[in-house]
């Protein structure tokens, strides 16, 4: 933080920093309050984890819901997420995303040609048996889009870690059906509909986009016909600060310092710490410290410095969008959705005992994990689940790569007792934990921790069976694969109110000083009311920080 520079290279009324959804729909919304916006970006890409992430927005009673019949009582959604988050966000938050959060959506479907989103049909609430919790679920993702339409800036979306072999693309729900390609005939048909489209992008010579990368297109795109102005490779480094409001802000451009006015205000949408060393050491819990975050390279806690150097109060820092992860050999993270619903497996710790219900929801896993000490835990497939099931990106029947095993992420074995010796848990607790489930999968119910009791259990699971999540483990070879206690990015940040703005630790406003994302405290608290409930509170409060901010000029 710095005072009063002599003077400006640059000014607009609104700065945003990140250039992930929170960031993009930040410096849309200015732009059509009138204000102009200048978006600066740490990295050489732009997308931020949104684009690295499935793309799912978890809005209700946005316009893609009504147009098919599926709003919803604004009443509903707010007992839902009362009964989901408690007393651990202000009520004042909760209410704004619920009245404003549809309004962010309604505003890019208004000012924008690219929006296109589409609902997941099936892909429940995370805790749908709540009251105001819906089993068919509210999430919404976008349709595929050809990056091609960037122009020159299609080379600075950031990469996907795994790129599509073949230019291959899918939805999320399309993603669905196909790992059911050995149960469903959906899935079989999804094969083919792969096929197809692996040739028509030789011919047509297009660059399909979807999930969270198709999300970042969409916006990229909106921006350029806007006109608004996005710089790579600029960090912001400090806050300018005049009589106790943000003034602006000093971004790193080409080597060198350049002073920023902003009029109305600075928004941090920068990320979380994920990838920050000390930061995680000093603010998770000890088993969540290391680093298995499939977060953005770039997320390392900056804003959240920035802001706390201003004044700004921080909360939940001791959280994380907590996901089960596997580490690659290469480094790489993978988080672990489909696979913890499938039958025919169970997830043990080092007692060989299970622990909870495998199928929770991924923050109320690793919750559980963490708790209770449960960290690296294993699961524990047999063959007919290796057939039947894909594993990681890796389809059924297809080996684990070689380096899986030399690693010590995969161990394999013939019998359970053997498997259970090499993973170095013990043999008899391992065995009775496999017999006690597979009376549970032979009844169809999971007395222990209702596996399958939950209609969100039943997603991703198979729905050939009476239960969609049990199933007995019966044949070796049997499999073992490690998993961590990972996450998709931070839940603490920097706290704010129902309209963006930072507070102080006093509960006061900084002036001029807004913030969405990751950067910020999460509207969720804890918890997670369902898939996309980090990319629709984002892209909700840079709606109300810049309606805010165009109807404050001078920050009251």
């Amino acid at each position: 933080m710095t005072s009063s520079p002599p003077a400006w290279d640059h000014e607009v009324d609104v700065l945003v920093a990140g250039s992930g959804a929170g960031g993009m729909t930040g410096a849309i919304a200015a732009h059509d309050a009138g204000l102009s916006a200048l978006l600066v970006e740490k990295a050489a890409f732009f997308g931020g984890s949104t684009a690295l992430s499935g793309g799912g927005i978890w809005m209700p009673n946005n316009p893609t819901l009504k147009a098919i019949g599926r709003g919803d009582d604004p009443a509903d959604v707010r007992r839902y997420l009362q009964e989901v988050v408690g007393d651990r966000v202000s009520p004042a938050r909760l209410d704004a995303y619920v009245e404003e959060g549809p309004k962010a959506l309604e505003m890019l479907y208004r000012v924008s040609r690219h929006m296109d989103f589409t609902w997941c049909p099936d892909y429940s609430d995370y805790h749908p048996e709540l009251p105001g919790g819906r089993p068919r679920g509210r999430t919404i993702e976008p349709g595929p889009i050809d990056a091609k339409l960037l122009g020159e800036d299609e080379k600075h979306l950031l990469p996907a870690s795994l790129p599509s072999p073949m230019g291959l693309w899918f939805t999320g729900s399309e993603g669905r059906k196909l790992m059911l390609v050995r149960r469903t005939w959906s899935g079989k048909w999804m094969i083919r509909v792969a096929a197809w489209r692996v040739v028509s992008n030789l011919f047509r010579r297009r660059h399909m986009k979807t999930l969270g990368a198709s999300l970042a297109v969409r916006l990229r795109l909106t921006m350029k016909d806007l006109g608004i102005p996005l710089w790579l490779k600029a960090p912001i480094t400090e806050l300018v600060v005049e009589d106790g409001r943000v003034v602006g802000a000093v971004v790193e451009r080409d080597g060198r310092p350049v002073r920023v006015r902003a009029r109305r205000g600075v928004m941090l949408a920068t990320g979380g710490f994920d990838h920050d060393p000390e930061m995680r050491e000093r603010y998770l819990p000890e088993l969540g410290r290391d680093d298995h975050s499939a977060g953005a390279a770039a997320n390392v806690g900056d804003g959240i410095r920035i802001g706390e150097k201003a004044g700004a109060a921080l909360d939940l820092m001791d959280d994380a969008w907590w996901m089960p992860s596997i580490k690659r050999p290469d480094g790489s993270v993978f988080p672990l959705v489909t696979e913890r619903c499938i039958p025919r497996m169970v997830i043990v710790d080092q007692k060989g005992e299970r622990f909870t219900n495998e199928a929770a929801p991924y923050v109320n896993f690793v919750h559980a994990q963490l708790e209770g000490g449960h960290v690296p835990a294993y699961e524990i497939l047999d063959a007919k689940a290796r057939a039947r099931y894909q594993f990681a990106g890796i389809m059924p029947g297809q080996p684990f790569p070689k380096d899986y095993y030399t690693s010590g992420l995969v161990t394999r074995a013939d019998t359970l007792s053997e498997l259970a010796e090499r993973i170095k848990v013990p043999a008899d607790a391992l065995q009775a934990t496999v017999d006690r489930f597979n009376v549970f999968a032979r009844n169809g119910r999971d007395e222990d921790f209702g596996r399958g009791d939950s209609r969100y259990d039943h997603y991703y699971g198979d729905p050939t069976l009476p239960n969609p999540n049990l199933d007995e483990i019966d044949g070796g070879p049997y499999y073992a694969i490690r998993i961590e206690a990972g996450d998709l990015g931070t839940k603490g940040g920097l706290l704010s109110d129902e309209h963006g703005r930072v507070l102080r630790p006093d509960g006061g406003a900084i002036e001029g000083l807004y913030t969405t994302g990751n950067a910020s405290a999460s509207v969720m608290g804890n918890e997670y009311a369902g898939a996309g409930a980090t990319i629709g509170p984002a892209m909700a409060f840079a709606y109300t920080a810049m309606r805010h901010a165009a109807a404050h000029p001078s920050g009251d």
